[in-house]
């Protein structure tokens, strides 16, 4: 039985939510002066020479609109766009890391979970004490959220803004409402002694982040919050009974962070900042998250975004029922099915591949499938071949975590070529029942001659590299999956792609 367990960080800041009036950091309890003691952390000596040594640049993002979200099963946003392009043009690969929670995402960072925090990040003076921030992206003003009153349509406009903070000094004595860490919290403190009267500033958990703040404005929950101007604007476009036109600051400089002791990290990526920020692309991608608004506001309100969506994709009913009769997780059968077709039943590979999950001629005839492109036959067929590839391995590696990763590897390359992997691992002394960097490593080196040809190798040249990816690309997903769509649906925290039976 193979069974993931999904790690729970940060417990602690996690357990109820904090309320934290005005001069907030007075009123921290010792538990939570702990909590945030025990995050506050020595970074780690990492740098760019080290992660190009690795080949992977770790980017801890949050789950929102602009940031990073699931839309149909494709992972989206301005800061991930921005991330993958970057990763690509330093030839290394990307890998997301996710949390709504900002001090976790600096703990993260300093203990080299990630490298860099990828946020839409507010350069402060308390935060340069911590993290060194890159050259700023964009620069915005932080706003004001507050619900438009009852019937506005109907109002006149003077009517209208007679009823808005537009003056700050009526915000004192008012609760606002801010994201757990943010920067917002320390603008409102400011304006408090500007105005010379008490704003009642109102911490919210670290997991409540600031559009689902948004959110609970536009529903009424709660009446302000405070948000950075583009992301508001665009939030505004989902609710229209917002308004989103006080602005409470001047134009601040947002930018990632990287560790303080990282410079040539934070020098590789500003000099990749200077260079992109001049061509039409990072327009085009500031732009599509920012500019045409309708489009994001369709991506955003849709079933199948992570950002308040139920759904992965238009047939995740299909994967459940085929998961329930056979045994197969339907969140990772999702994966696979977006890494096969992006979920488009019609497509065809030039190698004559059909449907959701790719079935070739053989796994037709085999499993006796009469129309590959019908989403329901086809997502059977490919979920029986699983089950074959599950008892194909089984008493070959014993580690069902580990069994996984040959069966994933097996769909996409074929089990002979992958079993020639593990003999080849077997002769030069690697683990056969390990795939990263054992069985991973053979299969990559069955497209040299030295080990294509060597005895124990049955089935020839292989382009190993393919199906090594392929298997790291959907569990990587699969993790994504989990956690984006985690608070909207059911989904078992330690749920797996085979499971008892």
């Amino acid at each position: 039985m193979i069974k993931r367990k999904s790690s729970l960080i940060f417990m602690a800041l996690l357990s109820g939510l904090f309320l934290l009036p005005s001069c907030r950091k007075s009123a921290t309890t010792d538990n939570d002066s702990t909590a945030l003691s025990e995050l506050r952390v020595k970074p780690i000596e990492f740098d760019f020479d080290q992660i190009q040594e690795r080949g992977t640049l770790t980017a801890v993002v949050d789950n929102s609109s602009t940031g990073y979200f699931i839309y149909r099963g494709q992972p989206m946003g301005y800061e991930y766009d921005l991330l993958s392009r970057m990763a690509s043009d330093l030839g290394l690969s990307l890998k997301i890391k996710l949390t709504s929670d900002i001090e976790e995402a600096f703990f993260m960072l300093n203990t080299g979970k990630a490298d860099v925090m990828a946020y839409h990040l507010t350069v402060t003076k308390e935060r340069t004490q911590r993290v060194t921030f890159t050259d700023s992206h964009t620069e915005v003003r932080q706003v004001l959220v507050q619900r438009k009153p009852e019937g506005w349509r109907k109002m006149k406009l003077h009517d209208i803004e007679d009823s808005m903070i537009r003056n700050l000094l009526d915000l004192g004595g008012k609760e606002v409402h801010t994201r757990k860490g943010s920067s917002f919290s320390d603008r409102l403190e400011n304006l408090s002694d500007e105005i010379g009267e008490d704003i009642i500033i109102l911490e919210d958990v670290g997991t409540m982040d600031t559009e689902a703040l948004i959110k609970k404005v536009a529903e009424g929950g709660i009446q302000y919050t405070v948000a950075d101007e583009d992301i508001a604007m665009i939030n505004a476009t989902y609710y229209p009974d917002l308004d989103v036109e006080t602005a409470i600051s001047f134009p601040q400089k947002i930018a990632w962070a990287v560790r303080k002791n990282a410079p040539f990290l934070k020098d590789t990526i500003d000099d990749w900042l200077d260079k992109v920020k001049a061509t039409p692309d990072f327009n085009v991608i500031y732009n599509r998250y920012f500019k045409y608004k309708k489009s994001q506001n369709l991506r955003a309100q849709s079933d199948f975004s992570s950002v308040g969506g139920t759904m992965i994709s238009p047939y995740d009913d299909l994967f459940k029922s085929a998961a329930e009769d056979l045994s197969v997780d339907w969140v990772m059968l999702a994966s696979l099915a977006y890494q096969e077709s992006k979920f488009d039943p019609t497509v065809e590979s030039w190698a004559g591949a059909k449907g959701l999950l790719q079935l070739t001629d053989i796994s037709i005839e085999q499993f006796e499938i009469q129309d590959p492109f019908n989403p329901k036959e086809n997502i059977q067929g490919g979920t029986e071949f699983l089950e074959w590839l599950e008892d194909y391995w089984a008493d070959k590696v014993e580690d069902p975590k580990e069994r996984l990763k040959f069966i994933l590897g097996s769909y996409n390359v074929g089990q002979g070529h992958v079993l020639d992997a593990v003999n080849l691992a077997k002769k030069y002394g690697k683990n056969p029942e390990i795939w990263d960097d054992n069985v991973a490593y053979y299969l990559v080196a069955k497209s040299t001659e030295e080990f294509y040809t060597d005895p124990v190798v049955r089935y020839g040249y292989c382009r190993g590299d393919e199906p090594v990816n392929y298997v790291k690309k959907i569990l990587e997903r699969y993790d994504q999956y989990k956690t984006l769509f985690a608070k909207n649906m059911k989904v078992q925290s330690d749920s797996t792609l085979i499971t008892s039976r």
